[in-house]
């Protein structure tokens, strides 16, 4: 169950495919939180994904920037919309859930560390 990130008004975010979010992380203009817990990260995870623990986000606010786009990513795409929705309700703007996760991501055969 998520915790009250407070804020108010609806959820902003959009959703980009694992291909897009890679040209995002290209061009320096976005940042990649997995929000997966840390034994999923270990196993595989994007490359240059931050680890956030869903549960964890609500106490690492202050790190998520306004100043790029922010994507977020899971294993499958439910764990990370739901921080995106969250997140949204703090006045962050620049949030994109990676569809169908880190799953997509290796079979789109795009970087990865282990």
């Amino acid at each position: 169950m998520m915790q009250n990130f407070g804020g108010s008004g609806p959820a902003s975010y959009k959703e980009v495919t694992p291909a897009e979010a890679q040209a995002m992380l290209e061009s320096g203009q976005a940042v990649l939180i997995d929000v997966r817990e840390p034994g999923e990260y270990a196993q595989v995870h994007a490359r240059g994904a931050t680890l956030m623990p869903l549960g964890t986000v609500p106490q690492h606010l202050a790190e998520i920037p306004t100043d790029k786009d922010v994507l977020m990513i899971c294993q499958s795409g439910g764990r990370s919309a739901r921080a995106c929705e969250a997140v949204s309700r703090t006045g962050h703007t620049r949030l994109f859930n990676v569809k169908g996760g880190t799953a997509a991501w290796v079979a789109a055969k795009l970087p990865t560390e282990r």
